[in-house]
């Protein structure tokens, strides 16, 4: 079976997903420990099935070293206790041989019966610093190898970091045609020109609109000089409520008791924390009123003490449907949801937003779940 990417304009719905904290970054207070909320199997897992429970599509599951849990297992053991939402695992490549993460990723797709996605990173490991060039040319070998490993009868594979002849793939072949869909996020030359040959869904982190748009053409004019196309994600926090003065009130709630000093330590011990996507989300607090929005609702708060993704889309129900549309009008069709705790914003989100929103799932949408496989209840299109 052909594999033909869709591209955003052809769905009328968008994937939502939401967060599950496997590397300790749930909070009641940022930047205040709370033994209630670190990340640990029962906590995370709980996360997963309250994002099924209210409908989310996917769920993002982050990687890291220093804090929380291995996401591979860690989605292995959410196979039996979940049946509709999808998986989306971080895996930093390079971290485990090429050959053998083919054969997880594929055993992990059987277990899930195709609702496995897979967030491709290019990060240092612990202990080292590597040049970009060399992280991103890693990365790249690891993705055309599994992408052989998923497709072909047989790896041969000469590059700069990796050297495979003669290799069968019978162990590595996934549930679904192809391989599971790759999410990838960059913003360096090296990351958009992986990301444009290779990858499906090229994700985002919150900033001004203007920006965003510019990142979406500068990632499609690369996909285009190899005669595919994408679909676009952002990943951006949510804190919403019944009247926008509520949830005003529960942003600045929320860094109450945050030390400054503190929030940047819990950035810096990132693996990614001097990347430029990461400078990005700096410059937007650089850029925020005195408040901490850069726009009337994006609010930058969250980045005071967490790398990477910095920011909340802050309202109302309507106000935050609102935004959501006009993320949708730019051809961003996969979000990824998530707010402090995050167990409880995903029942606000779920009790105002989800019930307005049409949902779909990115690997049903792009063909890559096999036509015998069952169908998840919610369609491409259908309403909650």
């Amino acid at each position: 079976m052909t594999v033909v990417p869709v591209t955003s304009a052809d769905l009328d719905a968008a994937e939502v997903s939401w967060f599950s904290a496997l590397c300790s970054d749930d909070y009641e207070f940022l930047g205040v420990p709370d033994g209630r909320l670190r990340s640990s199997w029962g906590h995370c897992s709980g996360l997963v099935k309250e994002a099924e429970a209210q409908g989310f599509r996917n769920i993002l599951c982050p990687s890291s070293y220093q804090v929380g849990q291995d996401t591979l297992s860690f989605v292995a053991g959410c196979a039996p206790i979940t049946s509709k939402i999808n998986m989306l695992a971080a895996v930093r490549c390079g971290e485990m041989q090429p050959i053998m993460l083919a054969r997880t990723i594929a055993t992990l797709d059987h277990m899930l019966e195709g609702r496995l996605t897979v967030n491709i990173i290019s990060s240092d490991f612990p202990g080292e610093k590597a040049d970009s060039g060399y992280r991103y040319q890693r990365s790249r070998e690891v993705v055309e190898i599994l992408k052989q490993a998923w497709t072909q009868d047989e790896i041969n594979y000469t590059g700069e970091v990796y050297d495979f002849k003669g290799l069968t793939t019978d162990p590595a072949k996934p549930y679904q045609t192809g391989g599971p869909l790759l999410y990838f996020g960059g913003y360096s030359p090296a990351a958009l020109e992986l990301c444009g040959q290779h990858c499906d869904v090229y994700l985002m982190w919150p900033e001004p609109k203007e920006a965003l748009a510019q990142r979406m053409k500068d990632v499609h004019q690369v996909a285009e000089k190899y005669g595919r196309t994408l679909d676009y994600g952002l990943r951006v926090h949510m804190i919403v409520r019944d009247t926008e003065a509520e949830a005003r009130e529960y942003a600045e709630h929320l860094t109450s008791k945050l030390d400054d000093e503190y929030g940047q330590l819990i950035r810096e011990r990132a693996l990614d924390s001097g990347s430029l996507g990461v400078s990005h989300q700096a410059k937007a607090r650089e850029l925020a009123d005195k408040f901490g929005y850069v726009e009337p609702h994006l609010w930058t708060g969250i980045g005071r003490a967490r790398s990477g993704c910095g920011a909340a889309l802050v309202g109302s129900a309507d106000q935050v449907l609102s935004q959501i549309e006009d993320y949708t009008k730019m051809g961003i069709r996969a979000f990824i949801f998530s707010g402090y705790p995050h167990m409880d914003e995903c029942k606000h989100f779920g009790r105002l937003v989800m019930p307005e929103l049409k949902t779909c799932s990115l690997p049903e949408a792009y063909g890559r779940v096999p036509a015998s496989a069952p169908a998840t209840p919610l369609g491409v299109g259908e309403r909650r």
